[in-house]
């Protein structure tokens, strides 16, 4: 079978050879990861048990539970982040891109002192706001913008949007994708495979206390299904929303000429395209992965990385289509939105976020993918790295991982063993299985060097 290769902007290095790992010593490594990370971690266990009364699970977002307990931050700084233990952690997680210019980045922190001495909140028009949008615009190379204060609330209101432009209702979504928290974007978000059909024409998963209303799924980089969607449904159909690049599910290229097509099939079908880049924005450069990959989507929903860590997303695009944003017909409201604080976000990760300074955060990415690669191949791992922009992973297949089924066909015991080992060590990643790190602009070369050399002792221990 012909292995698509994936878009020029993209990286993934697939070695030729490998030997399978013992699942015996994947256990036997596991069980003692477990023992050493509750040994080294009972401050973060008492803090659990205190935020299980007030809090469900003891987190603020699902996402962050864990069993037995995760670990509990009291504080951070550059890369590093401290937990309740006294450890210092090395954050390669950086709240998937929020986080893009360190912890308490002296600019960021600059400009957010001076809002503070301005006022908080204004609830009016404010040259503040509309400095900010010129900014987000022209960055971006969209037309208007509209700010929110989360990822959901851009992606809710994107699809609001469409539905308003086209006088359509329905939607469609990629198969494992995720696009925040409204009903109709937890669908197929990570189903059970046994209860989603056919690999090419997929079943939408509908889990309990959903009402998605009409919503089709259909699989990543196959514009055939695609397009059969489109033939079947269009004129039923107002959006197809999806992430240019997945990182829902560590990190998912798209293959050459797939996001082309979709945009061709999208125009023929008068189907609103929206690019989700909440994770993507600035991680994938300076002007965003749409630019970056050179398809050009309707409206695009951004958060994360463009507010410098404070609490900012936005929704926006073409003016055709933000234009029912204006007349009424697709009403958008927030009393926090556009906040001096945020807009402070916004103009120093401006000033900050240059084409050389994200450069040179990705030619560290870069740096520790081929280290890496190196590493993989002197052991035989059953495994291949995907990079995009400062962000790159460790997917435990020996097959290149082009959707979800993809996906759930990787190690998932390795993957869960590869992160508890970082874990145990002072590395933190996202939990999940996902296996994705972020070279952020206060990551150096001690950082990239701890990184490459905690995968070489890992590797160590499997082959051991």
């Amino acid at each position: 079978m012909l292995t698509q290769t994936n878009h020029r902007e993209t990286y993934r290095f697939v070695p030729s050879t490998s030997t399978p790992v013992s699942p015996e010593r994947v256990a036997e490594l596991l069980k003692a990861e477990w023992e050493l990370f509750t040994k080294q971690t009972g401050k973060s266990a008492e803090e659990s048990r205190r935020a299980l009364k007030s809090l469900p699970l003891g987190v603020t977002s699902s996402f962050q539970h864990w069993d037995p307990y995760p670990i509990s931050i009291v504080s951070a700084k550059g890369a590093w982040m401290t937990d309740v233990d006294g450890r210092q952690l090395l954050d390669l997680s950086m709240g998937f891109g929020a986080m893009l210019a360190g912890h308490l980045n002296p600019v960021i922190v600059e400009e957010v002192k001076k809002a503070l001495e301005s006022g908080t909140l204004f609830v009016t028009p404010s040259p503040i706001s509309t400095d900010a949008a010129e900014r987000i615009c022209r960055r971006f190379g969209i037309d208007q913008v509209r700010f929110t204060n989360s990822g959901t609330e851009s992606t809710m209101y994107a699809v609001r949007t469409a539905r308003a432009a086209t006088d359509k209702n329905a939607i469609v979504k990629i198969e494992g994708g995720y696009h925040g928290s409204y009903d109709p974007f937890v669908v197929s978000s990570k189903p059970p495979i046994d209860k989603i059909g056919d690999e090419n024409d997929p079943i939408a998963h509908v889990p309990e206390g959903i009402v998605p209303g009409e919503i089709y799924v259909v699989p990543y980089n196959n514009a055939d299904a695609l397009e059969r969607t489109f033939k079947k449904h269009g004129s039923s159909i107002a959006c197809f929303i999806l992430e240019p690049v997945l990182e829902n599910l560590g990190i998912v290229l798209p293959d050459e000429g797939y996001l082309e097509r979709v945009r061709e099939l999208c125009d023929e079908y008068n189907v609103v395209l929206i690019f989700d880049e909440v994770k993507t924005g600035l991680t994938a450069g300076h002007q965003g992965a749409a630019q970056r990959l050179g398809v050009t989507p309707d409206l695009i929903t951004l958060a994360k990385s463009i507010g410098g860590g404070l609490t900012l997303a936005a929704f926006g695009g073409k003016k055709k289509y933000m234009d029912f944003v204006t007349n009424g017909k697709m009403a958008h409201f927030g009393t926090f939105n556009g906040n001096p604080l945020a807009m402070a976000g916004v103009r120093a990760a401006d000033v900050i976020f240059t084409e050389e300074s994200l450069a040179k955060a990705e030619g560290f990415n870069q740096q520790a993918l081929d280290r890496i690669n190196a590493i993989i191949e002197q052991y035989q791992l059953p495994a291949h790295t995907v990079g995009f922009g400062v962000k790159g992973c460790i997917t435990w297949s020996t097959e290149p991982v082009r959707n979800y089924r993809d996906y759930k066909a990787t190690d998932f015991a390795v993957a869960e063993l590869s992160w508890l080992w970082s874990l145990n060590r002072g590395i933190i990643t996202p939990p999940g299985l996902d296996e994705q790190w972020l070279i952020s602009l206060a990551h150096g070369q001690k950082e990239v060097d701890i990184l490459v050399e905690d995968f070489e002792s890992f590797a160590k221990a499997l082959r051991s």
